[in-house]
């Protein structure tokens, strides 16, 4: 066994002990976010008073159509700004300021890109490939440490060129990991949907993140490659990556998860296992709360049939706020018409 097989192992048995309620202290925490709030008019989008996200283990984030999971992505990858630092607390106002640190770092209040050097990247709901550049290209474009983007050493191919042979022997590796190798030479935008999500994925891993966001990876995939995509997953973590993902599969979130997160209303409401966690009260009222008092017999609320029931309950998440991230994103193809939202 590897040594960071072993690790990943020991990660995993260590969430035995960590209590199933929320904000729960993990035993190494890679991500600690604290008062972290944001509203849009009088709506509270999040509300997060303190969460903890072990290393080297996969934590799904899982809710109600609404429930701020993509929006807290935003806010801590730096893709949006906290409202304010003030909170009530037993009605009293309270100044509390937002903080997260990563790594050991505190990365609040930092931009998006900053916060990727830092390793911590993410994917989005919506691809966000590089449609008019070829698959490569768009690989080589998430390599950190390039000498070549510096004006003045471009113009001297000896300072870049060893560099740029390394990226690209790299770039060709995670293409070939992810199947994406025959592809190398195609415009981006000619991918199926599930193929943008292998890209962005592969793309991510060019940086040597420590830790991976993923929003909704499974979201427009074709079935044929939705076990390549959970294989690809597990096998992040295998290898010493840290995964966070926002998911509203749950035979997903049951099968790879090692936590589960669940949000709604803004706020986290429960956490633990995922067998655990879906039998809980603040659970069944997230997703089921118009029908709780429903005589649904016996406890088996959260067995497999009533597990396809929530995820037949549960709408696509918070799509207009794609728009926000597009502005943020900026600087990516401008030559084609941005989609803000998706149906």
């Amino acid at each position: 066994m590897s040594e960071t097989t072993t690790a990943t192992s020991a990660a995993r048995a260590a969430l035995a002990s960590v209590p199933h309620k929320p904000g729960a202290a993990k035993p190494d925490p890679i991500l600690v976010v604290d008062n972290i709030v944001r509203q849009f008019g009088g709506m509270t989008a999040v509300d997060v008073g303190h969460l903890e996200v072990q290393r080297g283990v996969i934590t799904a984030l899982i809710g109600p159509n609404g429930a701020g999971k993509t929006t807290f992505f935003n806010l801590i990858t730096g893709f949006d700004k906290p409202t304010s630092a003030k909170r009530l607390i037993g009605g009293v106002p309270a100044d509390k300021a937002a903080r997260w640190t990563f790594d050991g770092r505190t990365i609040a209040n930092t931009g998006a890109s900053q916060v990727a050097r830092s390793g911590m990247v993410r994917t989005f709901q919506l691809t966000k490939a590089l449609s008019r550049m070829t698959v490569m290209d768009n690989m080589l474009l998430g390599a950190r440490d390039q000498p070549g983007e510096n004006m003045l050493t471009a113009l001297v191919r000896p300072l870049w060129s060893r560099r740029e042979a390394e990226i690209t022997e790299k770039a060709a590796d995670l293409l070939e990991r992810f199947k994406l190798y025959e592809k190398r030479e195609d415009m981006a935008g000619s991918l199926s949907g599930g193929q943008k999500k292998l890209l962005e994925m592969a793309r991510a891993l060019m940086s040597d993140p420590k830790m991976i966001m993923l929003d909704e990876p499974m979201a427009g995939v074709n079935p044929a490659l939705t076990q390549s995509l959970l294989g690809h997953i597990q096998a992040l973590r295998d290898d010493g990556t840290t995964v966070l993902f926002v998911e509203h599969d749950m035979h997903m979130v049951r099968h790879i998860s090692d936590w589960v997160v669940v949000m709604a209303q803004g706020a986290v409401v429960a956490e633990g296992p995922a067998a655990d966690v879906m039998d809980q009260p603040a659970v069944i009222d997230a997703y089921l709360g118009a029908h709780h008092d429903t005589d649904l017999g016996d406890d088996a609320l959260l067995t497999e049939t009533a597990t396809i029931r929530i995820a037949d309950e549960v709408a696509r998440e918070e799509s207009a706020e794609e728009g926000r991230v597009a502005d943020a994103l900026g600087h990516g193809d401008r030559t084609e018409p941005r989609k803000d939202t998706q149906a």
